[in-house]
């Protein structure tokens, strides 16, 4: 890890920038509108970025131009980002505590979160139609779209979410919960490699099947990652409400395994994940990073 730690660490700070700046070009600076000024509270308010990170670290492994990849990795944090004010919500998981701050609804009020929530979701769709750099091809864009719409719906985020809702108390086995966390999680983190691989616009079949290997398999190593935190980590490390899980009764890996097992078993979805990657050899090098990224993140 010690040999790409300072070249990820410098490729973290690249696209936080990159991306902070790209999305602030869709929100007016003096802007007196609440709507706007909650989508850009929670747009634009940090984060780890990691769904922007795997946009440009998989586009850029394949040669794709950025133009593309600073639109379609700002579509996807734009998305990731109407999901979690969705998730904060009182009828959802009910929480006052986002990236250390606190959430949409309680900045703003509950009306204005929800507004705000659904015009970044389809803010997110309209900069992927648009015929808005040098390297526009609309096959592309459409496939694109369609990538992050299924990600988003009914079989991916929203599904998950429906079923995270009415899981509290439950007795979700653990093909249920990988199931769950598959649609609520892992599928926009499928996604986001999916666009930088479209963006390069490269018709590689193997390729595309290794890179999402790769991406289902950091998505459960992520999640597994994010259970043992919310048990083992205080709110004031996590940006958000620790232990929430288990107030709620929640299915976690951890309950479910115990959690040395639960650490094992993300450690194993972060191997697969790595040899996955072979075929792109060195080109894939931040790639790799991100998923030592993904398992260490207590650290």
């Amino acid at each position: 890890m010690s040999d790409v730690l300072s070249p990820f660490l410098r490729f973290q700070e690249r696209c936080q920038s990159r991306l902070h700046t790209k999305l602030l070009e869709h929100f007016p600076s003096d802007t007196s509108d609440s709507l706007y000024q909650a989508m850009a509270y929670s747009v634009l308010n940090g984060g780890k970025r990691l769904r922007g990170m795997l946009v440009y670290a998989t586009g850029e492994a394949l040669g794709a131009p950025q133009a593309e990849l600073d639109l379609a990795a700002c579509s996807v944090e734009m998305i990731h980002a109407f999901s979690l004010i969705h998730d904060d919500l009182p009828a959802m998981d009910d929480d006052d505590l986002r990236r250390g701050k606190p959430t949409c609804h309680i900045a703003f009020d509950e009306a204005t979160a929800i507004l705000a929530g659904d015009a970044l979701q389809t803010l997110a769709f309209q900069i992927l139609s648009q015929k808005n750099t040098p390297y526009f091809d609309a096959y592309t864009r459409l496939q694109m779209i369609e990538a992050l719409s299924l990600a988003s719906g009914a079989d991916g985020m929203a599904g998950g979410q429906q079923i995270d809702v009415h899981a509290a108390g439950s007795n979700l086995n653990l093909a249920q919960l990988q199931r769950m966390h598959q649609l609520k999680t892992g599928c926009l983190i499928s996604a986001s490699v999916e666009l930088g691989y479209l963006a390069a616009r490269k018709d590689q079949a193997d390729i595309k099947r290794a890179l999402l290997h790769y991406a289902a398999q950091i998505g459960l190593a992520f999640q597994i990652q994010d259970d043992i935190l919310d048990l083992t980590s205080a709110s004031a490390t996590l940006g958000k409400t620790a232990q929430k899980d288990l107030a709620q009764n929640k299915a976690t890996y951890p309950k479910l395994l115990g959690l040395d097992e639960a650490k094992r078993q993300a450690a194993l979805a972060h191997q697969s994940a790595i040899d996955a990657l072979e075929p792109l050899d060195k080109s894939a090098d931040m790639l790799r990073a991100i998923a030592d990224f993904v398992i260490q993140r207590d650290r």
